[in-house]
């Protein structure tokens, strides 16, 4: 309220008031409309990733997803394809958000023993022998099993009542009926062999199960009252005796000396297990099968390398060895302890132990993998100062590499970088000292990752009618140390689909009915010579690899692929090597198909010759057979020497590729 015999102010007073502040406002408002460009990571779907291409943030959609990232990334089926395709033969396809997985049809069950799975391990779908579970026949009936089912008959001398030869229980009891002196009688641990006979005077024969012997009578008589005669046979089971020794192993479990009986050893204290199989087997013939055991000493090789110390060490590798440290002399201990040892995993111990220095570089760091940089210290900036490099290196797969290099360098600038010239696949330590009055030193570790061994020069060959003779050559270490080579053989029209790091190293004589190619060969780096001529198809193994013959009419691509191992890490590298087209049979095969029927056009006209002899009597005789299969032979060898087929390693036979 205003004062007396006074009046409110009017709006136009307050319009009057609010006037300065109207420009303040308006700067907020502008500043508001400003707004920051958004986030495209945030932007990505629940179901995508965040990656950088080209210097910028792109939303991809998971594995198992597709979309375009952002709004949407919907659920890819797999099962569309057809559950043969994805799953193999016998299957059914479930697609799930995401993924999918297989199951067996009813009558087969999963390799692997698993209700579902995903067959990126082999895994197939077998047939189930239902025939294994006793009785499921009924008495009197045998169990036939088939191709996803079973099917029932009944025992020699017994048939069914409704007529029919063969039955399928399903919940229904079916019996079969006896016809003269019905079943023979069971023989406990024995079988009978061979067909025989219901009637009266008619024998069976038994054989003891596999693991039992004897030696009284193995037969039983249908008598007149259409009974069987008792049998004197009598199974004893076998009996292995004492478990074999192995060099530097015990037993740890033994089922005991019997058919199937098992004995389990293991490596004594100190010693690492090595082979196949630890296990030892009582078989029928009441020997020892196995194990195929090695019990090797743990041995850890040379121990860890730590900057700026002594080790007091005895040589001794084997397992609970120390290694004793001390630091040199200007730099003092930080750590846990001063000893490592030789662990049963083959392994010296990592230990906390640093020999710090009170004065060191300042900022010393790693860049670019393999280069160095520091500051200088502050009382030396501008002054020329001469570095010690001392670097140490080694590798963990390769106990003899070493590497031990000194040089030095000179520099005045204030931040010294300095690149160094260190190999792939190996650990060092670099030791930078500066030359003088105090002799200040700095350690660094440094790890260099191998990188994909180089491709492999190879000179390319595409041949028709044979295979060629291929010549490796052999690669440098350039991007660390290479392992293996292996010769690749694909079926010429999946060399476009051929992923050189996603190829399974599958032999010729593999099971898994999917794989159209396999490793032919594999040769040890140390191994290999250069210009190392490799014949395909010569049926010879290298490594663990069957070097199979080709199979006739059929085109091939030849792929050489280079491995590098290290530190648990494999790259690898591959290059087409040759392709052949139109394999055609050997000059050997043809020559000895034409000797072939050299010979049987002479042995007719010799036969044809004598018989004419014989019955003529006239002074005109027919030319000698030998001059007739001479005309022939040159005929023949006329023929094969024009036909032109380059010799090769083929087979005659069909050989069917995995």
């Amino acid at each position: 309220m205003s004062s007396a015999g006074g009046r409110a102010p009017g709006p136009l007073l307050l319009l009057l008031l609010l006037l300065p502040a109207l420009p303040r406002c308006a700067g907020r408002r502008r500043g508001i409309v400003n707004r920051s460009v958004p986030d495209v990571c945030a932007t990505c779907h629940i179901h995508a990733t965040c990656q950088q291409s080209g210097g910028k943030s792109v939303c991809i959609c998971n594995y198992g997803f597709v979309g375009n990232g952002r709004t949407h990334c919907q659920d890819k089926d797999e099962c569309q394809i057809g559950a043969s395709k994805i799953c193999g033969n016998h299957t059914l396809c479930h697609n799930t958000h995401g993924s999918f997985y297989c199951v067996c049809l009813d009558g087969y069950r999963a390799s692997n023993n698993n209700k579902t799975f995903i067959p990126n391990d082999g895994t197939n779908c077998t047939d189930i022998d239902e025939c294994e579970e006793s009785g499921l026949c009924g008495h009197n009936a045998r169990c036939v099993n088939t191709q996803g089912s079973y099917m029932c008959y009944c025992n020699d001398g017994y048939k069914l009542e409704n007529g029919e030869r063969s039955f399928h229980q399903d919940g229904n009891i079916v019996s079969c009926k006896e016809i003269g002196c019905g079943s023979p009688p069971e023989m406990k641990h024995g079988y009978v062999v061979g067909n025989y006979s219901l009637l009266p005077g008619s024998a069976v024969h038994y054989e003891c199960q596999e693991g039992f012997y004897s030696s009284e009578g193995k037969f039983s008589y249908c008598t007149a009252n259409e009974t069987w005669e008792p049998a004197t046979l009598s199974c004893k089971g076998v009996d292995c005796g004492v478990p074999p020794s192995v060099s530097n192993a015990h037993p740890t479990s033994v089922s005991g000396t019997t058919y199937r009986s098992e004995v389990t050893y293991d490596c004594a204290r100190g010693y690492l297990m090595a082979g196949s199989s630890h296990t030892a087997v009582c078989n029928a013939k009441g020997q020892w099968d196995g194990p195929d055991l090695v019990c090797k000493e743990i041995d850890c090789g040379k121990p860890l390398l730590i900057p700026h110390t002594k080790m007091t060490w005895d040589n001794s590798t084997t397992l609970w060895s120390r290694v004793y440290y001390q630091c040199q002399e200007g730099y003092y201990f930080n750590g846990d302890r001063n000893f490592s040892e030789c662990t049963i995993d083959q392994s010296w111990e990592n230990i906390t132990y640093v020999c710090k220095e009170e004065e060191l570089f300042s900022n010393f760091s790693i860049f670019n993998e393999t280069c160095v940089r520091w500051q200088r210290k502050t009382g030396r900036l501008g002054m020329q100062e001469t570095y010690t490099f001392h670097i140490l290196g080694q590798r963990l797969d390769e106990k003899m590499f070493s590497e031990d290099v000194i040089f030095n360098i000179s520099t005045s600038e204030d931040n010294p970088k300095v690149c160094l010239d260190l190999n792939s696949g190996s650990n060092y330590v670099v030791n930078i000292t500066t030359i003088s009055s105090t002799n200040i030193t700095v350690s660094v570790t440094v790890a260099i990752q191998t990188k994909d061994p180089p491709f492999p020069e190879v000179e390319f060959v595409a041949v028709k009618g044979s295979a060629p003779l291929l010549r490796l050559r052999k690669a440098e270490d350039q991007n660390g140390p290479i392992s293996l080579y292996q010769v690749i053989v694909l079926p010429l029209d999946l060399q476009s689909t051929f992923i050189c790091d996603s190829f399974a190293a599958t032999t010729f004589f593999s099971n898994t009915t999917d794989i159209k190619g396999y490793v032919a060969a594999e040769f040890r780096a140390k191994d290999v010579a250069d210009n190392m001529s490799i014949a395909l198809g010569d049926r010879h193994y290298y490594g663990k690899f069957y070097n199979a013959p080709l199979k006739l009419g059929e085109e091939y691509c030849v792929f050489l692929r280079i491995i590098s191992e290290w530190n648990k890490v494999r790259t690898q590298s591959c290059a087409v090597w040759a392709q052949i087209k139109n394999l055609s049979p050997t000059l050997q095969y043809m020559t000895a198909v034409g000797l072939g029927s050299v010979a049987a056009v002479c042995l007719i006209l010799f036969l044809s010759f004598s018989v004419a002899r014989s019955y003529l009597h006239s002074t005109v005789h027919p030319p000698p057979a030998a001059v007739a299969c001479e005309a022939v032979h040159l005929s023949t060898t006329v023929d094969v020497a024009q036909a032109g087929i380059a010799s090769s390693f083929l087979e005659t036979e069909t050989v069917s590729l995995l």
